[in-house]
């Protein structure tokens, strides 16, 4: 045997015939006989063929689950759906005057915008509306702290926040306080937990100036356009209808603000209607990029200009209230009800709907996405009449009794409840002293009356 053999032959190698078998006994190949490779080599050899099994099947997967894929892609932006009879994406790619026609596409770039609005709040509030508060005379602190007991804070925490006279009486004899002062205690707990005035006062300012800002630009550019003054403009040459830059900047900056609320709620003030809201700024959502999408976009800003005239009103109306200005804010909340009632009620439905529902029926026809636009904007007007409803009595009661009464949904508990704290912070649980009945509060409903 000659030395080369040898020092394989002491490496272990098996030798038969010049061909040596593989590793753990695998494949052969040809060739001079190599010794078997090293344990460790050996699991790292197990390990890359593992992967490279698991990369084929990925492949595999991949491959097959591209056909499903390119069905459900298909049916998502099937022009049977989105467009009218004998009209597809391809017609909408060819040039027009301005932006082109609306695209999909588009709606991307409300994202950087969205959160570019984000940041500006955030400076506004910080920089402009508190100064502004603070100016007026609204305090940069919180409700008064009531006084610590870990026998009341367990009670108010693990059972109830609103003790029954039954458990009045049993924590009177335990702690060996009177009812009144255990009551006072359980109003100042509940109020400590409220946020505010201040970061109220800072977020109203903040929307009260976008509903202003992007309303006086909405009218400012419908003024100018021949579908605000003839509303059967918004389906002539319907879908081939050029996306002006001014159209443009309105239909997204709306969009970017409601994308830039639904980042913001989540850090904002938790109110009492928070899921509504959540729902109702994704129907919002989903209306203005349905809108956009399909190009029924003149429309769009019609009803968005409709729904901006009272928002700001509204909010308006509440930094009167969190400034103590009662007069303003009940003259304010009844203009923003009679501009809500003659929109929402009036030309909403005799004048948007008619020309979405009829007009828009006997120039384009009826096809897929028109029904389910439609059907949107009818619930809309569902809920116009609810809250109308609401806001009508409302209303009414200012009138009535000469101040905006508190509503049920209010980020406020109640106005006598907040009375009640004042008389214990200057006296606590003097039960033979005032209650502030005389005073007036006026506290306002949340945002649920302008963020329909």
């Amino acid at each position: 045997m000659g030395g080369e053999e040898a020092r394989l032959c002491r490496g272990g190698g098996r030798i038969r015939g010049g061909v040596q078998k593989g590793p753990e006994g695998g494949g052969r190949w040809s060739g001079p006989a190599l010794g078997p490779p090293p344990r460790g080599f050996r699991w790292l050899w197990r390990q890359l063929t593992l992967v490279a099994a698991v990369a084929r099947g990925g492949r595999k997967m991949a491959t097959a689950a591209q056909g499903p894929l390119s069905l459900l892609w298909g049916w998502l932006w099937s022009e049977r759906f989105w467009l009218p009879q004998n009209v597809t994406w391809a017609d909408l790619e060819g040039p027009a005057d301005g932006y082109g026609y609306p695209r999909g596409r588009h709606i991307l770039s409300v994202f950087p915008l969205a959160a570019g609005i984000f940041f500006v709040r955030l400076l506004f509030e910080r920089f402009i509306a508190k100064p502004c508060a603070l100016h007026i005379g609204i305090e940069d602190s919180g409700p008064y702290q009531a006084q610590p007991n870990a026998i009341l804070e367990k009670v108010f925490v693990s059972i109830t926040k609103y003790p029954d006279k039954k458990r009045l009486e049993g924590l009177s004899k335990q702690l060996d306080w009177n009812v009144q002062k255990i009551q006072c205690w359980f109003r100042q707990r509940r109020n400590q937990d409220k946020p505010p005035t201040l970061t109220k006062f800072c977020e109203s300012m903040w929307r009260f100036t976008f509903y202003l800002c992007i309303f006086c630009y909405g009218i400012r550019f419908l003024w100018s356009s021949p579908w605000f003054w003839d509303i059967r403009q918004c389906w002539h040459n319907y879908p081939f209808q050029p996306l002006s830059s001014g159209l443009y900047y309105y239909y997204i900056m709306e969009l970017a603000f409601y994308w830039s609320l639904m980042f913001s709620q989540f850090t904002d003030i938790k109110r009492k209607d928070f899921l509504i809201m959540f729902v109702h700024h994704l129907v919002t959502i989903g209306l203005i990029s349905f809108s956009y999408i399909n190009n029924m976009v003149r429309a769009g800003t019609l009803i968005m200009c409709l729904h901006d005239v009272s928002d700001f009103l509204l909010e308006a109306a509440k930094l009167a209230n969190y400034a103590k200005y009662q007069r303003l804010c009940d003259t304010l909340f009844v203009i923003f009800s009679a501009v809500f009632m003659v929109t929402r009620l009036g030309i909403y439905p005799f004048w948007i709907l008619n020309t979405t529902l009829f007009e828009s029926w006997e120039i384009i026809g009826p096809y897929a996405s028109w029904w389910l636009l439609n059907g949107l904007l009818l619930t809309l007007q569902v809920l116009h009449v609810i809250w109308s409803y609401l806001i009508a009595r409302i209303a009414l009661k200012a009138l009535i009794r000469g101040k905006v009464s508190k509503d049920d949904r209010s980020d406020v508990e109640s106005s006598s409840e907040e009375e009640d704290v004042t008389t214990c912070t200057k006296s606590p649980c003097d039960s033979s002293s005032s209650n502030g009945a005389n005073r007036v509060n006026g506290h306002m409903g949340g945002s649920y009356w302008a963020e329909e």
